[in-house]
């Protein structure tokens, strides 16, 4: 199993909060921390992630909320960087809060690796149709969770083992993206 970057939103994620519990329980999963997780800027943000990248090539990155925003701008901006997949929860519109407008606006391209966005019907950071958009134009698939909130510790959501398996999966779809990539290459 490759490197899992879990990637916080605003104010971090402490616990109970499921990202927590998976950097707690998984130990092929790692914690980006940021320097300033309640005055955040993208390009500190975006630097302490291509860190994490640089030195764990080939993972699989894990967003909530402006985590998963930053990781949307990380792979439409640096796609030079070996990130194997992404799972994007509960992305946030920065037009929503003046603390992240910075981050605005979301890239709306392709991420170019095997993604999933994980949304709610109620988010009260983007609403449902927003992030369907989103997973189209990131090439992604959409999980529909209903009536989920912000898919946080408030809207109970500590530890979230389903969220392993939506990793797992995102890994079996990224070996064989690479493999199928390989094979092409080596008849060229």
């Amino acid at each position: 199993m490759p490197k899992t970057l879990i990637l916080p939103g605003l104010d971090g994620s402490p616990a109970p909060h499921w990202q927590h519990w998976w950097a707690a329980t998984d130990p092929q999963a790692l914690m980006v921390e940021q320097l300033d997780w309640a005055n955040p800027t993208p390009e500190a943000w975006e630097t302490e992630v291509a860190g994490a990248i640089l030195r764990h090539p080939d993972c699989i990155l894990v967003g909530h909320s402006l985590g998963a925003v930053t990781a949307a701008r990380i792979l439409t901006r640096w796609p030079q960087l070996r990130v194997a997949a992404a799972l994007l929860v509960a992305p946030a519109e920065p037009e929503t809060s003046r603390r992240i407008a910075a981050f605005g606006p979301i890239p709306e391209r392709a991420l170019g690796v095997p993604t999933t966005v994980v949304a709610s019907r109620n988010d009260p950071w983007m609403p449902m149709a927003r992030s369907a958009a989103l997973a189209a134009v990131w090439g992604g698939d959409l999980i529909d969770l209903g009536f989920a909130g912000h898919i946080n510790v408030a809207s109970g959501y500590g530890p979230w083992p389903a969220a392993l398996a939506l990793r797992d999966a995102l890994a079996v779809r990224a070996k064989a993206t690479s493999f199928d990539l390989s094979a092409k290459r080596a008849s060229a």
